[in-house]
């Protein structure tokens, strides 16, 4: 689960890690109304107005309604006649941004409609790092990575200059080490009073990571100040979703207009549903079965549209759900349902199907290959349906066979 950056930061603020003055706006008004307070609360006259989405890049993002603003603005124009012009400025944009459709790099061409701003103070900028907290997979631990180069792209300077990114794997048992703090602020080059602010700054990271159970933390850019202070100016927090029982108030945060609707349903369902950008929608028991049909898919050709588990114990009211939502994706050119009866008996998948096409209709191909418990059993229900539908002998038969009759072979 993913959520905003002011979300981000006040979960920061109440674990010690230092964040900009800031507030959150849902409105034009409410807008408006922040910022003579944070004006005076900040010390500083300068207001930064952000744009809320779960995506990256909105700094360089722009809205289609209005391509001149960007996601970020710093309002700058006329300060000078007091918090009434900053006032001004910030209607301006506000009524701009609220409601339209933000295009990042992270985004696509699609876009995200934004309902939420975030106003911030401005910040007298000496140096942007970049810091992170995420789980590595593959050593089944936090790791910390930390570069010179904040404020850009980390996977762009992990392709051109990987040696300018430090990392540091963080012992469950122990926390970060001292000593580690001590060697991130060296290679980030901090002296003085910012490297003693840094390394309380990412010790307290490295502890609220564990303490929220995220798969990353990310700040980019980590500033340091003109007088040595160290701030996330920038927040992005995922969590594990499997822990969000021990975290009932961050569950709360959850944002669902910002996560695909097809999502929300399937898991409202308890199944495993995943959507992706091809044209051949796929139904599988099991995660390896899954994963193994959409690598047989793009083997033979093809993309998959999706990524959806019905589990080892679906119910038939599971699997119709799992097939109607398929059949929503406006994407998908044929339907590929691969299933291997252990747990689950081919006869509840086949009267699902039946009763799903029933319900929806079948305006794509389907191709269809049962096996295991009571394969014969439900072949026998999806012959007497009536519907038109193709059996699969193997995998990679069905593979093929779909993508011929979504006239992709």
């Amino acid at each position: 689960m993913k959520i905003h950056e002011h979300q981000a930061k006040q979960l920061m603020a109440a674990r010690g890690i230092q964040v900009p003055l800031g507030r959150v706006a849902r409105s034009v008004d409410e807008a408006v109304a922040a910022v003579r307070p944070l004006i005076q609360e900040s010390g500083s006259p300068v207001v930064v107005l952000k744009a809320q989405i779960h995506a990256g890049g909105r700094g360089k993002g722009h809205f289609k309604e209005y391509p001149d603003v960007r996601g970020v603005n710093v309002i700058t124009d006329g300060i000078e006649g007091g918090p009434s012009a900053a006032e001004e400025r910030v209607r301006e944009l506000a009524q701009q941004m609220l409601g339209s459709t933000l295009v990042t790099i992270q985004t696509g061409e699609e876009g995200k409609k934004v309902n939420r701003l975030y106003l911030e103070q401005g910040v007298d900028i000496a140096r942007e790092l970049y810091l992170a907290v995420l789980l590595d997979r593959s050593v089944s631990r936090n790791i910390v990575m930390a570069s010179t180069e904040g404020g850009v792209e980390i996977e762009k300077v992990a392709e051109e200059t990987p040696e300018k990114i430090i990392r540091a794997e963080i012992d469950p048992a122990i926390g970060l080490a001292a000593f580690q703090a001590n060697e991130l602020a060296h290679g980030l080059g901090l002296e003085a009073e910012a490297a003693k602010n840094f390394r309380r700054f990412v010790v307290a990271l490295a502890n609220a990571a564990t303490e929220l159970d995220t798969d990353l933390v990310e700040i980019n850019p980590l500033v340091v100040t003109t007088d040595g202070q160290v701030l996330a100016l920038d927040g992005k927090m995922a969590f594990d979703d499997n822990a969000l029982y021990r975290h009932p108030d961050i569950s709360e945060m959850r944002d669902e207009t910002e996560e695909d609707p097809l999502e929300i349903a399937a898991k409202n369902a308890g199944l495993n549903y995943i959507k992706l950008d091809g044209t051949i929608g796929c139904m599988v028991n099991g995660a390896g079965l899954a994963m193994a049909t959409m690598d047989t898919i793009k083997h033979v050709g093809g993309e998959p549209a999706n990524f959806l588990d019905v589990g080892g114990g679906a119910t038939e009211e599971q699997v119709t759900t799992a097939f109607q939502i398929i059949t929503k994706d406006p994407n998908v050119e044929g339907i590929f349902v691969n299933i291997f009866g252990g747990i689950m008996r081919c006869d509840v998948i086949a009267t699902g199907i039946v009763e799903a096409v029933k319900r929806v209709g079948l305006e794509v191909p389907l191709v269809v290959r049962l096996e295991g418990t009571n394969v014969e059993k439900g072949k026998e229900i999806i012959e007497q349906s009536g519907l038109e539908v193709t059996n699969a002998d193997d995998l990679k038969d069905g593979a093929e066979k779909i993508l011929e009759l979504a006239g992709r072979s």
